[in-house]
C-alpha cells in the first residue's frame, strides 16, 4: 500500500531539521533536509509496520495539518511538505529474515545436487521467486 502523508518539517537555525508526521503522531529530526526526509519516511513505515501487526487499518493522511498546532513550531522556520511511504516495500525490506523448512527430495536428485556443488536453497528461492514474484514482490 502506498501513501502519502502531510508533514511538517522545522527547520533550526543550525541547519537541522525536526520533523512531524502528525497522521501517525511520528516526530523525528535529520541533520540536512535529505536526512530528515529519509528519517520520516522510515518512521512512517515503521509506525505503519506496528499498526498493521495490530491487527489495526493503516490512517490515510488528513491532508488538513496546520503548522501553528505542530509540537516544533516555535523552535524554527516550519513549512508543510509531503512525504511517500510504500508501505509493502518498507515491510520487505525489513523482514528478510530466513526462515528453515525442510525439503524432501529423492535420493538420485539429492546426489546429484551435490555432485554439481548446487545450493538447494538458493534453487528453491529462485523457483519460488520465478512462480510467484511478479505477484508478490514486484510493484
Amino acid at each position: 500500500m502506498k501513501e502519502v502523508y502531510q508533514v511538517i518539517f522545522t527547520k533550526l537555525k543550525n541547519g537541522k531539521y525536526l520533523v512531524e508526521a502528525p497522521d501517525l503522531e511520528c516526530i523525528t529530526e535529520g541533520k540536512n533536509l535529505n536526512d530528515a526526509i529519509r528519517m520520516v519516511r522510515d518512521a512512517i513505515g515503521i509506525k505503519g509496520i506496528e499498526i498493521e501487526d495490530c491487527g489495526e487499518k493503516i490512517p490515510k493522511s488528513s491532508n488538513n495539518i496546520r503548522l501553528k498546532k505542530g509540537v516544533f513550531y516555535n523552535e524554527g522556520n516550519s513549512v508543510i511538505s509531503y512525504v511517500d511511504v510504500d508501505f509493502d516495500d518498507y515491510r520487505k525490506s525489513l523482514d528478510s529474515k530466513m526462515i528453515r523448512k525442510n525439503v524432501s527430495i529423492p535420493n538420485w536428485m539429492n546426489r546429484a545436487v551435490e555432485k554439481e556443488h548446487l545450493n538447494i536453497s538458493k534453487i528453491l528461492q529462485d523457483a519460488i521467486y520465478n512462480l510467484i514474484g511478479k505477484k508478490y514482490f514486484n510493484n
